[in-house]
């Protein structure tokens, strides 16, 4: 008698999901505007939000041109919104806002529409073409409407989405400087401020800076560290005017007086505000002469060195032949 009544009771959820379905499937189907317009509306509320879509998308094409048309186009939007289905949301915010520009949906559609292209956007180091998507619309939201309720979240978004592009920007240029490539580490992140001179890693970035400099000071051939640790101090000095709490501070303090020290510079701690770059940039310009002059005599003598082993070969083959002659005699 139980398996009876289960196999009943079995049967009629069936048969009443059959129902349900050949009803939901006979209102996607159906030509009857408003009875399709009620029965999206009704799913929305009970947040059924797939089938208010497709319901939704069915009836934009019964009441284009009519008074219900932005209405129908903006749930179906927000219906695929509330779907989490952000790609598609995004394309029919996107439709609508450019459809009816004069809505009074419409603020809120540019703003969901944000927040879509928001939801989209990959972590830094990942491809950033979506962020500066976002970035853009979002900038283009606040111009356009600077008191709307939703500017404080736009503002959060930007701030994140900026964040974002710095750090990649950042990250990339430090890769440099982990690789012991510190001639491009400190080109790449002089770049990384030229292109962003808010960016907010700054702090790390001119400490960076400095220790790539001092860096390659350091590991150069002796003809070539006084240049190289001027061009340190310059990177240090630029620093500490702007930073001089940092707490790098006390590690470039350090590589500044070993710096001075390899310059024979005597090095009063107490100065350090007083140092004139006007003198470094001089004395870089006389040691970059040097430099070259030096290098011209090494090239010379190269090419010196070279002419007489080959002029020695040539005497060690006639010796060889003509002891070889001698001994056939």
């Amino acid at each position: 008698m139980k398996h009876i009544r289960f196999f009943i009771i079995a049967m009629a959820a069936v048969l009443s999901a059959v129902s349900c379905k050949s009803q939901y499937e006979m209102l996607l189907n159906s030509n009857d505007a408003d009875l399709k317009y009620d029965a999206a509306f009704k799913y929305f509320d009970q947040e059924k939000y797939q089938k208010a879509a497709a319901l939704f998308e069915s009836l934009s094409v019964l009441t284009n041109g009519t008074e219900r048309d932005d209405t129908v186009r903006y749930y179906w939007g927000l219906s695929n919104y509330r779907n989490s289905d952000y790609y598609t949301a995004e394309t029919n915010f996107s439709d609508f806002v450019g459809s009816f520009p004069r809505s009074p949906f419409a603020p809120q559609a540019r703003f969901l529409r944000i927040d879509c292209l928001y939801r989209q956007t990959l972590r830094y180091e990942l491809d950033q073409s979506p962020t500066n998507l976002a970035i853009s619309a979002i900038n283009e939201y606040i111009a356009e409407y600077p008191d709307n309720e939703n500017i404080g979240v736009c503002r959060d978004m930007l701030d994140d989405l900026n964040k974002r592009l710095d750090t990649k920007a950042y990250e990339g240029a430090k890769l440099y400087y982990k690789m012991e490539d510190y001639i491009a580490s400190r080109v790449a992140l002089r770049n990384v401020l030229k292109d962003n001179s808010e960016n907010v890693y700054r702090e790390d970035i001119l400490y960076y800076i400095a220790m790539s400099s001092y860096k390659y000071a350091h590991l150069s051939v002796r003809s070539k560290q006084k240049e190289r640790y001027l061009t340190f101090i310059d990177d240090y000095l630029n620093f500490v005017g702007e930073l001089p709490d940092s707490p790098y501070r006390r590690e470039l303090d350090v590589l500044y007086r070993r710096a001075q020290k390899e310059l024979g510079r005597p090095v009063d701690t107490e100065l350090f505000d007083d140092i004139d770059e006007k003198d470094f940039a001089k004395e870089r310009k006389r040691l970059a002469r040097e430099a070259k002059i030096e290098d011209r005599r090494n090239r010379k003598l190269l090419k010196e060195s070279e002419a007489d082993v080959v002029e020695e070969a040539v005497l060690d083959e006639e010796e060889i032949n003509s002891a070889e002659t001698g001994e056939k005699k």
